[in-house]
């Protein structure tokens, strides 16, 4: 076998890791739109969100302490005590809670009925009021983030084998995988078929359903929108926290995380806006497709093309199936 096809291989399965890590941030906007109509564009900034306030408590960082130390003239920044990381992650899971009781109770409580661009708009206003909530609790700089996915320190001592990437033996061939895709694939994995069997085999899960198909037919029958509305935004704020921690873990926990959303854009036009399958396949498409097409078109082009290469093929969607691969087909009688 040749090293261009062994590469080529190589550069394929990082492509479908790197997919899954785009599929984690389409998750978010998929349940929140199935359930309201409203499409949430703070969900990058609500996985940024939860990262940071990961890492600040899994430190021991004062939240609002640059603020406060201005006001008082004091300089007090840490506790002085470190969290472990899964006692954190519960911490932040409750945090990303009550985001959402306070998103619906103090915005889209008063939002009923409103047209969708409202709602829209009323996202774009969470976002920077989250980012700039973010900034003033946890401070601006970049900050590391180890939940034990990658690095040694977390590993028993003695030991000390660096496993943030691995060179894997597969068919006789190695093939160099970063073992937080892998980490990212296996939650992923686990996150969409829990997501998968809450929608069809629980209460909830049904009146999520139905609140998606009729909003009025589903007062009717007595499920509360109030209830429904917080479950699905705390189950978009898990999905948001599982995200960021994968991309901070990866890249660092700084503003540019917010940027995601951006990335699961076009992951949402080729599997359609309310389809968790679909969020699937069309991450794991644009993973692959970005790295195949930088590896074979790239260097005939000047390369760079992995910035852009998601948005065409979005948009060559929208053009000849403008609701995505899994999307419902919208047919209007006149």
């Amino acid at each position: 076998m040749s090293d261009n096809l062994i590469f080529a291989m190589e550069v394929t399965l990082n492509g479908l890791m790197a997919g899954v890590l785009y599929a984690l941030v389409a998750l978010g906007f998929v349940l929140i739109y199935k359930a309201s109509g409203i499409f949430n564009f703070a969900q990058g900034v609500m996985a940024l969100f939860a990262a940071m306030t990961l890492v600040g408590i899994q430190k021991g960082q004062v939240p609002f302490s640059h603020l406060i130390n201005a006001i008082l003239g004091t300089e007090f920044h840490y506790f002085g005590w470190t969290m472990h990381s899964f006692l954190a992650i519960a911490l932040t899971v409750v945090v990303m809670i009550g985001l959402a009781l306070a998103v619906q109770q103090l915005i889209f409580r008063h939002l009923v009925g409103q047209e969708p661009i409202i709602l829209f708009m009323a996202t774009i206003g969470l976002a920077y009021l989250l980012e700039g909530l973010a900034d003033l609790m946890w401070g601006s700089e970049i900050k590391t983030l180890n939940v034990c996915l990658t690095g040694d320190t977390c590993l028993p001592q003695g030991l000390n084998a660096t496993i943030d990437s691995i060179t894997y033996n597969i068919f006789g061939y190695g093939f160099f995988i970063d073992n937080l895709d892998i980490t990212a694939t296996v939650v992923a994995a686990i996150l969409v078929a829990a997501l998968v069997a809450f929608s069809q085999y629980t209460k909830q899960g049904r009146a999520m359903r139905a609140v998606a198909d009729d909003h009025q037919a589903a007062l009717s029958v007595g499920i509360s929108l109030k209830f429904i509305w917080v479950l699905v935004w705390s189950i978009a704020g898990f999905v948001a926290l599982v995200a960021g921690i994968m991309w901070g873990a990866k890249s660092g926990v700084q503003f540019s995380l917010s940027l995601i959303a951006l990335k699961a854009l076009p992951v949402l036009m080729l599997g359609g806006f309310t389809s968790i399958p679909g969020a699937i396949v069309g991450g794991l498409i644009i993973g692959v497709g970005e790295k195949v097409f930088e590896f074979a078109i790239g260097p005939m082009v000047g390369g760079a093309t992995e910035n852009w290469f998601a948005y065409v093929l979005a948009l060559i969607f929208l053009v000849f199936r403008p609701q995505g691969l899994f999307g419902e087909k919208i047919i209007e009688r006149v």
